[in-house]
């Protein structure tokens, strides 16, 4: 099974056509991808979204979340490598957003004496004198 990101990962210096959800296409060589399909080209050929303006361009950064169809090269479809799909392999390991591990919990204490007066506000004090 291959994934879209190592797919996309093994057309680094590659050409390929990037379509953007604004109708725009930017055809280059891909530098580099990121986890958010973040894509930057080099020698890119800007496209007009009605396709009768076209722009040269050094570099160009496209955001993935703008990106609504890729074109890459059928060769690099056989430079991927299958990559297992990692699925609840070690569910012990997976942790939540604190990072607590299960061996690193604090125990639970006993349950504390409430204090008796003072400490507060207008509380009765701790050894109350008699005034005469």
């Amino acid at each position: 099974m291959v994934l879209p990101l190592s797919l996309i990962q093994s057309a680094i210096d590659h050409p390929m056509l990037v379509e953007l959800k604004n109708g725009e296409t930017y055809n280059g060589n891909l530098v580099k991808c990121d986890t958010w399909m973040n894509i930057f080209l080099k020698d890119v050929i800007c496209t007009s979204k009605d396709g009768d303006q076209f722009w040269k361009i050094p570099e160009c950064f496209v955001r993935g979340s703008t990106i609504k169809n890729l074109r890459i090269p059928d060769e690099v479809i056989d430079l991927v490598k299958d990559e297992p799909v990692k699925r609840h392999q070690n569910f012990k390991m997976s942790r939540g957003r604190g990072g607590a591990r299960v061996g690193n919990r604090p125990q639970p204490q006993a349950a504390k004496k409430p204090k008796q007066g003072g400490g507060g506000r207008g509380g009765k004090a701790k050894n109350p004198t008699v005034n005469n």
